[in-house]
């Protein structure tokens, strides 16, 4: 399972999800990629790497009021459509160290959905209720996957795989790739989020 991001160079992230046999998440890969002739792309390098800190450094650049607009590209037997939308991700810890994440996506015409979620951060994991979890990465990077894939194919369920890049600090692009209870990638959303 991919997610390609392409940064704003002539280089590229791509990041795979690999999971066992079981559909639990065994490794995550990322790669720096670039073009002949051109420099690799480098991740954030004010984030802290190998220190006590550094998971902390890790939630506390994520945390705040994110906006900005996505792009969804569903294709194959559902259909080859193209939907976009304003977003807003507000992400915060409570004086218990408590997660609460709300999503908000407001398309053209149909109003605004809102999605809530609560979870914990042990070091550089992020886990939230429901069985998602996100893995905090050096340079301001994450990774995002269901706890337990086979449970979900298992309940007839779709799940989703994401990628975040953070090109600055206040700066970042997302990209989520939703699959049906099968297994086949249905959609694609990249997003692109500054902090206010």
């Amino acid at each position: 399972m991919i997610l390609v991001k392409n940064p704003p160079s002539n280089g590229r992230i791509r990041a795979f999800h690999i999971m066992d046999p079981k559909g639990v998440l065994d490794t995550l890969l990322v790669f720096h990629e670039k073009r002949q002739g051109s420099k690799v792309p480098q991740p954030l390098t004010n984030y802290s790497v190998g220190t006590k800190s550094a998971s902390s450094d890790r939630i506390n650049a994520l945390l705040g009021r994110w906006e900005g607009h996505s792009v969804t590209k569903r294709s194959g037997v559902y259909g080859a459509t193209l939907v976009e939308a304003d977003t807003a991700i507000v992400l915060k810890m409570d004086s218990n160290g408590q997660l609460i994440q709300d999503t908000l996506s407001t398309k053209f015409g149909t109003g605004t959905t809102t999605v809530n979620w609560t979870g914990s951060a042990n070091d550089n994991l992020l886990q939230f209720d429901g069985g998602y979890e996100i893995t905090l990465l050096p340079g301001g990077m994450y990774m995002g996957y269901p706890s337990d894939i086979s449970k979900s194919v298992a309940q007839l369920d779709s799940f989703h795989l994401e990628f975040c890049w953070m090109e600055s600090p206040g700066k970042r692009q997302r990209l989520v790739r939703t699959y049906d209870s099968a297994g086949l990638a249905v959609s694609s959303t990249y997003f692109s989020e500054t902090k206010v």
